[in-house]
């Protein structure tokens, strides 16, 4: 089973979380370099206050909108000059960027932005939720492929020399374990994971697939597992699903930038 990509844009959360970067995207900009367009749902949004949208991929996405550029890079060594961009919007992208790769994305990110960066990543995602098991090597997976959780004091510091002008919190979230329910959900062979995802293997890069049936000691193990997240959820306080922050350059540095693309 794989993700339904355009299913998935028309659920409740995912319009949440895409009218919010809708909102904070600087306007009265002209360029803009959308990292991860996949499918260009927001590239197409975009166009509405850019001039020029690029959108680039690991691999070049294959849409066709008019005022969209399509192009495939990599985020940690962009093909770009410095501050080509008056903005760079960087979402659900960096939480799979294992370090010190994660470190050289920002690094690029702020070096061909010109003026401001969006960044929206899921806010303190506890990733042992949700992990999967690789039936080709064993390997425990985080979900969805994230090998990183952000909270806004991490964001700054991997955006340092820029000033956070913005921050918003979108969504709603219970999904968090704890070490004993995560322990026993892996000895159960973490059947509710998320298989259903694009991402493969962290470990090995073999396509995750469901486990087979469970014997009854998994069995037993899962169901304690579920009770104690449950029990858990009953005394915790849902937390925001993700966390959107637009970066802004100084001033001294929108001027250099200028002279330097002139």
């Amino acid at each position: 089973m794989t993700l339904d990509l355009a299913q998935y844009r028309q659920g409740l959360r995912e319009q949440e979380r895409i009218a919010d970067l809708m909102r904070i995207v600087p306007k009265g900009r002209a360029t803009v370099l959308e990292i991860g367009a996949r499918d260009g749902y927001i590239s197409r949004l975009l166009t509405d206050s850019f001039e020029i949208v690029t959108a680039l991929d690991l691999r070049k996405p294959q849409f066709d909108i008019p005022r969209v550029i399509t192009t495939a890079g990599d985020v940690t060594q962009l093909d770009y000059s410095e501050g080509q961009f008056d903005v760079v919007m960087c979402t659900e992208v960096l939480e799979h960027i294992p370090s010190p790769s994660l470190e050289k994305a920002c690094q690029e990110i702020a070096r061909v932005a010109r003026y401001e960066v969006v960044v929206g990543v899921p806010y303190r995602q506890d990733i042992r939720a949700g992990r999967t098991t690789c039936l080709a090597c064993g390997g425990k997976n985080p979900p969805w492929g994230h090998v990183n959780s952000f909270g806004q004091g991490r964001l700054k510091r991997l955006f340092r020399g820029m000033a956070p002008v913005s921050t918003t919190l979108v969504g709603s979230s219970h999904a968090r374990t704890n070490t004993v329910s995560g322990f026993l959900m892996d000895l159960a062979g973490n059947p509710w994971g998320t298989y259903d995802q694009e991402e493969p293997c962290t470990h090995c890069g073999q396509p995750l697939q469901r486990p087979p049936d469970r014997s009854l000691i998994q069995a037993a193990c899962g169901r304690i597992a579920v009770t104690l997240n449950r029990m858990q959820d009953l005394v915790s306080s849902p937390r925001a699903n993700w966390i959107h922050i637009v970066f802004q350059k100084h001033p001294s540095q929108q001027t250099a930038v200028y002279h330097l693309s002139r």
